[in-house]
């Protein structure tokens, strides 16, 4: 992996861009507004922290952070199943906004692992 020099430039990022950019086209006009603010948060929580741990100071701050920021993308995956459950959206769509964010916890899981073995070297 090369140098990255923004948080912008990383993958996991622009996979959680589309996430969240995703999350306000399917709830655009749910009114469960409650659901809404929650998977939105949500949505919001994985860019932030991705963004946040990339500019603080070590590989073991930032990788605490994506450990979060997988955490909130493993309730946006459950919040799909429900959903789909109340009939918020078609099933279709709700199977592939979770395989979505599926390869997003796959792809932060591995970065975690290359910094953890010094790869990123803060």
């Amino acid at each position: 992996m090369g140098t990255v020099k923004n948080f912008e430039d990383l993958e996991i990022w622009k996979m959680a861009r589309e996430i969240v950019n995703l999350i306000y086209s399917d709830f655009r006009n749910c009114r469960d507004f409650g659901f809404k603010d929650q998977v939105t948060r949500a949505g919001i929580s994985i860019m932030n922290n991705i963004s946040e741990g990339f500019c603080r100071n070590s590989d073991k701050e930032f990788r605490q952070f994506l450990n979060i920021s997988k955490g909130s993308s493993g309730e946006i995956k459950n919040m799909y199943y429900i959903a789909e459950d109340q009939e918020y959206i078609d099933s279709k769509i709700s199977i592939d906004r979770r395989n979505k964010i599926q390869r997003f916890i796959n792809s932060t899981s591995s970065l975690m692992k290359y910094l953890q073995t010094g790869g990123g070297n803060k």
